[in-house]
């Protein structure tokens, strides 16, 4: 593997190799089936994270303004396909809540406002006394830095123009490949929660996993997107995209594994006390 990445291959081979594509935090969550309030902080974090990555902002128009007409479209396709997606996770959310804790605690999964309120309380609980934890958003630091990433989408000067595809062509890469193939793993495949692809309340998922799923026209088109402009002048900042996507999310995944999965769900956690694992991933 070079240590600087050339061509589309190698940025490609770079980001499979990267430590966020191999995380083991959806295998760790398959391994300790963590109770449901702990699910519910889990879900916070990762949907409020997730939100942040689906609207384009200024990218299409700025994609336009810098001449990469065919760029600005297929990331529009992007985002048009991700536009309603919001409520759909929340209703998975609040199903696997309920089918864990073996009660209603979610009362109305169609109603994705409340649905995310119990989630907030949930990490309010589990995560609130930890360090750089915000009580206003109720977002982990790590979170907030994950979602900053995508904030840039704002911008439409050239240089963050092109940051935002390389962080783009990562999402993708990671959502593809270990993200959304993580959550069949732990909320399917594990059998923790006896859900199916075909429960309703899973349609999430059915509709993002596998070879006819959103996600793998998503890479293509982040990688046929990324493709066309990678060139000697433009690949330092797809790359500071890469990483700066790659290296947020990583950090995210260390914090919420190491806080509620690798080392365990505590009581004390809840109550406050923290944990070793806890603070120094913090």
């Amino acid at each position: 593997m070079p240590r600087s990445p050339k061509t589309m291959d190698d940025v490609l081979e770079y980001i499979r190799n990267h430590r966020c594509f191999t995380h083991p935090i959806f295998q760790d969550w398959a391994d300790v089936n963590p109770p449901s309030e702990v699910v519910g902080a889990l879900f916070h974090q990762i949907q409020s994270f997730c939100a942040s990555t689906r609207p384009g902002w200024a990218l299409p128009q700025a994609l336009q303004q810098h001449g990469l007409a065919k760029q600005s479209q297929l990331l529009e396709e992007i985002v048009e396909s991700e536009s309603d997606h919001g409520p759909e996770l929340a209703k998975m959310a609040g199903y696997l809540v309920n089918r864990r804790a073996n009660r209603v605690v979610c009362s109305n999964l169609d109603d994705a406002p409340a649905v995310e309120r119990q989630l907030r309380v949930d990490s309010d609980r589990i995560l609130g006394n930890l360090p750089g934890y915000d009580p206003v958003t109720g977002l982990m630091r790590q979170t907030r830095k994950a979602i900053q990433v995508f904030d840039r989408r704002k911008r439409a000067d050239r240089e963050s123009t092109l940051r935002n595809l390389g962080s783009a062509l990562a999402l993708e890469m990671i959502s593809n490949g270990q993200l959304i193939p993580g959550e069949k793993h732990a909320l399917i495949d594990s059998g923790l929660y006896g859900a199916t692809m075909k429960d309703p309340e899973m349609h999430y998922l059915l509709e993002h996993y596998g070879e006819i799923g959103a996600e793998q026209q998503h890479e293509k088109n982040a990688v046929a997107a990324v493709s066309a402009v990678l060139n000697d002048e433009t690949r330092p900042l797809i790359l500071e995209g890469v990483n700066d996507f790659l290296d947020s999310l990583v950090s995210l995944w260390d914090l919420l594994d190491a806080a509620l999965l690798a080392s365990g769900y505590r009581e004390d956690i809840a109550r406050g006390a923290g944990s070793a694992a806890a603070a120094s991933a913090a």
